[in-house]
């Protein structure tokens, strides 16, 4: 993937810096515009994008009959907003184009309940851009989740929504059994039918009940995302007693719903929720609870599925460069979003990998 005239990074690092600087003056003087910005989000168009076919290698997986059931199907979950559209829909026709089987692949998406007119109006978006699309929408009660949440650094990362994926497994209907989550901010350039295929460990021969798998990252610093208080009250660091705890992202998580739903793990993450209301044990959003439950008990995924940190750290969005090794998925985790920064005309290198995806109507486009 990289190029042979690729700047060196020290001259990319010194252009990213530049334009934190000139973005931190402007983000300043648009303040007062955030109530139009939205009212213009709610207007978004999107291109209709080419339908994708099986090859002829693909299982036939009789939609008519089985419907959302199908075990030969890949499941994919995600969830759905306006704020975060453009990403989604950039995200699906990743999943689309690079999959071999792409009329195998459904989509579950998750919305907020309390908004019933977005809901509406997301469903119509993706029938008219993804006329072939096998989906269902599934609205999420996130005013009940709402009261279980404590603020966090970023205001985004407590958006009710977030904590849908706490809930996929009494969202989706019972007999689905296995699915891919993935978060609105990234792309895919490999066959999702490669994550899907993801082991969880083999109930009969060696009884590893593995829940979920994801990317994990045993360099980063674990202790970081609790609290003082939690390290020091033994009855709590105690849950990681004989497990080996690693940080992992929970953008990209293959999951067994059957498995999550045996062990009842909603119910666990939620009692973590519930702790963090009445005493601080953790500081960043809807991830601490799933590391508290999951840490050091997942399967792991190929780091090539999360090539993360395009957005830039939390505080200060800066650039990034790609991590060492192969890419299959690329990931805007952080505080700058690809199509922001493209839209203000301020991206980063790695944005340019992102546009390809876009499926934004430009106004001054011709109508096709």
């Amino acid at each position: 993937m990289a190029s042979n005239h690729a700047p060196n990074s020290s001259t990319l690092i010194r252009f990213c810096l530049i334009l934190i600087i000139s973005n931190h003056a402007t983000a300043i003087t648009t303040h007062h515009h955030h109530h139009h910005h939205h009212q213009q989000k709610q207007q978004q168009r999107f291109k209709q994008a080419p339908k994708f076919y099986n090859s002829p290698t693909c299982a036939t997986i009789g939609l008519e009959s089985t419907g959302t059931c199908s075990e030969e199907a890949v499941h994919v979950a995600m969830t759905l907003d306006i704020t975060y559209l453009r990403g989604s829909m950039a995200a699906i026709l990743s999943v689309l184009q690079h999959s071999s089987c792409p009329e195998n692949v459904i989509f579950h998406f998750v919305t907020a309940a309390s908004r019933t007119s977005s809901t509406t109006l997301l469903n119509r978006t993706l029938s008219n851009s993804f006329p072939y699309l096998n989906f269902q929408i599934y609205p999420f009660n996130d005013r009940q989740v709402a009261g279980l949440i404590s603020t966090s650094i970023r205001s985004a990362l407590d958006c009710p929504l977030n904590y849908a994926r706490n809930y996929l497994a009494n969202l989706l209907p019972s007999c689905v059994r296995k699915i891919v989550y993935l978060d609105s901010d990234l792309v895919l350039v490999d066959d999702i039918s490669k994550l899907a295929a993801t082991p969880l460990g083999d109930d009969d021969n060696n009884n590893n009940n593995t829940v979920l798998a994801a990317p994990e990252y045993c360099n980063a610093n674990f202790s970081a995302y609790f609290t003082p208080s939690f390290w020091s009250n033994p009855s709590l660091s105690n849950t990681f007693a004989g497990r080996r705890p690693c940080y992992f992202n929970t953008g990209v998580m293959v999951i067994d719903l059957q498995r999550w739903r045996a062990g009842d793990y909603t119910t666990k993450i939620q009692e973590w929720m519930e702790l963090q209301k009445r005493m601080r044990i953790y500081e960043l959003g809807s991830l601490p609870p799933f590391l508290l439950v999951f840490a050091g008990n997942i399967g792991p995924v190929d780091h090539r599925w999360n090539q993360h940190g395009l957005g830039g750290d939390n505080f200060r969005g800066l650039c990034r460069d790609l991590h060492p090794g192969p890419v299959s998925l690329l990931h805007w985790s952080g505080k700058g979003k690809p199509w922001a920064r493209l839209d203000a005309n301020r991206p980063c290198p790695l944005d340019a990998l992102w546009a390809p995806y876009d499926l934004l109507q430009t106004p001054f486009a011709l109508e096709a």
